[in-house]
């Protein structure tokens, strides 16, 4: 409660307004506390991910499989391309359907770069509906 001097006798008058000030203080104090510390949240962490345990989703009547074998060769179905020559060999096999969702196998053994240098290869041919294949592992009962 806040009190007012007058000059006239020694009433003292109950001021009826709130002062703002210190809450304006707080919550600017946590405005800065928190642009401090968000990126600070979020660190790059090295993480071994786990097998997916989704469940298996309805295949297609006639799925377009490229796969990426250990050595780096890459194959149509059951067709094996080079890297130049996959574009024609996905465009002969979905009959020039862009929007057909295309199936990705690639060996675990298999670099990271390699799998993303084969997907920046079917982006730059016009598929961009990737679905990347896995072992289905069942789910840990909890």
């Amino acid at each position: 409660m806040a009190l007012r001097l007058g000059s006239a006798g020694d009433d003292l008058e109950i001021q009826h307004e709130i002062n703002v000030t210190p809450f304006i203080d707080v919550i600017l104090v946590l405005l800065i506390i928190f642009m401090v510390a968000a990126p600070l949240a979020t660190v790059d962490i090295g993480v071994n991910l786990p097998a997916s345990t989704a469940p298996e989703q309805p295949r297609p009547d006639k799925p377009v499989f490229v796969t990426i074998k250990p050595d780096g060769t890459i194959a149509v179905g059951e067709a094996t391309v080079s890297r130049e020559g996959l574009a024609g060999a996905l465009d002969a096999a979905t009959n020039s359907h862009k929007d057909e969702a295309i199936f990705i196998r690639a060996d675990k053994t298999l670099s990271y770069g390699d799998l993303i240098g084969v997907m920046n290869a079917l982006r730059d041919a016009g598929y961009l509906k990737l679905a990347l294949v896995g072992l289905e592992t069942p789910a840990e009962k909890r």
